[in-house]
């Protein structure tokens, strides 16, 4: 490990440390963002005698496997895994998906956290929240600053990529999974929110998964369904077009397309920031 990497580490731990004097409640996605944070926060609270709480989002707006992999995370990294059930299309102005829809959905999730937290008198509640997500259209930070809600990794300025060498450091696991966001970010802003529409796209970026590495969305566009995936992975696409277009028609996407400028995290913000 580099120098600047070894401080930005012993920076982490002992900012964790000042926090783990008192118990943590933790958003936990099993993501390596929050991943990072549970190892650190574990270790942290083996010193003091406090517990650490990663709290995973029971969300039908997630993909299907957070939940398990967040499980099997928790369990190789230490606390205590408890999970929360939501349904955010509940909330109406969520389920027609509008521009703020990461504002409204943030709140919803981080007020049950902080209810949950507040029944067991924890005050130290944390997310993944790293410096790269500081300088892009994110509007749910808004409700995490309103909530009260400790953003350590951004506090510190480490960004993604520091996050996934720290991570590979400890030995996590997922330090090198790909980032797996709300399922809504498939549709466009002002589209009313589907769950069976999310669920065939959730399989067609399974059956992708399964045939290409790196980063795959598919994001919709009425009739028109345009696969995202990184450039590296352009010719691989292309030579698996048949058996693609077979299993995404059969899905009940009309047409198929591939998004030649790859994959782009936050592509349907593209003017709105």
């Amino acid at each position: 490990m580099d120098e600047n990497l070894l401080s930005l580490r012993i920076k982490l731990e002992e900012a964790m440390g000042e926090y783990a004097k008192e118990d943590i409640c933790l958003a936990f996605s099993g993501g390596v963002d929050s991943s990072l944070l549970l190892k650190v926060a574990a270790k942290a609270v083996e010193k003091t005698g406090k517990k650490v709480y990663a709290v995973t989002f029971d969300s039908r707006l997630h993909p299907s496997c957070d939940l398990e992999i967040a499980s099997n995370v928790a369990k190789e990294l230490g606390g205590i895994h408890e999970i929360i059930t939501v349904d955010e299309l509940e909330q109406e102005e969520i389920r027609f998906n509008p521009v703020d829809r990461c504002y409204l959905c943030k709140k919803k999730l981080f007020l049950s956290l902080k209810e949950f937290a507040g029944e067991r008198n924890i005050t130290v509640i944390m997310d993944g929240t790293n410096e790269d997500d500081m300088h892009v259209y994110r509007p749910g930070i808004r409700a995490l600053k309103e909530l009260g809600i400790i953003s350590l990794l951004a506090e510190l300025h480490i960004t993604k990529l520091q996050v996934k060498a720290l991570a590979a450091g400890y030995g996590i696991s997922v330090a090198q999974r790909p980032s797996a966001p709300c399922m809504a970010t498939r549709l466009p802003y002002n589209t009313e929110i589907d769950y069976d529409i999310l669920g065939k796209i959730g399989e067609g970026e399974e059956f992708l998964r399964s045939r290409f590495k790196g980063n795959v969305r598919l994001r919709l566009h009425k009739d028109i369904v345009r696969i995202e995936v990184d450039q590296d992975s352009f010719d691989s696409v292309l030579n698996d077009r048949d058996a693609v277009i077979s299993y995404l028609k059969e899905l009940g996407f009309a047409y198929i397309t591939l998004d030649l400028e790859g994959f782009r995290s936050g592509s349907m913000d593209v003017g709105i920031q």
